[in-house]
């Protein structure tokens, strides 16, 4: 009875510690693209530019070309994301953009945003599109402080923390997103690979890329996070 009681005491004041997750809701429902909207560049010029995304054999799916971003109607704030993707065929680059809110703020193609890179061997890299974030060993990892940038040619990438955190090509990888105020942290298959603070913006529209690479997701997975711990 005592060890029950030890049991019970652990679980409540577990409670109390860790973020509370929301019932969870899927971005995609495996038949439309229905939430969604395409900002496809090419199309201002010619509406017959073929879609950059479609919906095949109940995947969503970013085929690469023309270039553009899938994103969502909603705006969404303090959640968990859970992707499911993988490269169909040659791998390369792609990624998920959180927080996004101005269309075509850099380069005229991306919205302001974090991105997410899912690029084939530098998953969970961060980069900065007119905004920003902080990390730990930020030199190291982004580059001369003096060349720090959110635009242009300045230094946006910062690298995530581990290498072979991907399975082998044509295998599911899980991508896990967390973000919560300011903080933002990343999972590959289950390895942590980075974590940030004091991000310039905690809410926004989740984007996904069409960057090159034909790239397959069968899950898109949100779960809002009520409360951090104390």
């Amino acid at each position: 009875m005592q060890k029950f009681k030890l049991i019970l005491i652990f679980y409540v004041t577990g409670l109390s510690i860790s973020p509370a997750i929301a019932q969870q809701k899927s971005l995609f429902d495996g038949k439309t693209l229905n939430g969604w909207h395409a900002d496809v560049p090419a199309k201002d010029k010619d509406p017959k530019t073929p879609d950059a995304f479609i919906v095949r054999n109940g995947m969503l799916v970013s085929l690469g070309d023309p270039r553009g971003h899938l994103i969502t109607d909603a705006i969404y704030q303090n959640y968990r994301l859970e992707v499911e993707y993988r490269f169909a065929g040659k791998p390369g680059n792609c990624g998920v953009l959180i927080h996004a809110s101005t269309p075509r703020a850099l380069y005229g193609m991306f919205p302001k945003s974090l991105e997410v890179q899912m690029q084939h061997q530098d998953a969970g890299d961060f980069w900065c599109i007119e905004e920003d974030i902080t990390v730990p060993d930020m030199e190291a990892r982004r580059g001369p402080k003096e060349n720090w940038g959110v635009n242009g040619n300045k230094l946006r990438r910062i690298k995530n923390l581990t290498d072979g955190s991907e399975k082998p090509l044509g295998e599911w990888n899980t991508m896990v997103i967390e973000c919560f105020k300011n903080s933002v942290k990343v999972w590959v298959n289950g390895v942590l690979v980075n974590e940030g603070t004091n991000c310039t913006v905690d809410k926004g529209q989740i984007a996904l890329q069409a960057e090159g690479s034909e790239v397959e997701f069968k899950k898109l997975l949100l779960k809002p996070i009520k409360k951090l711990s104390k």
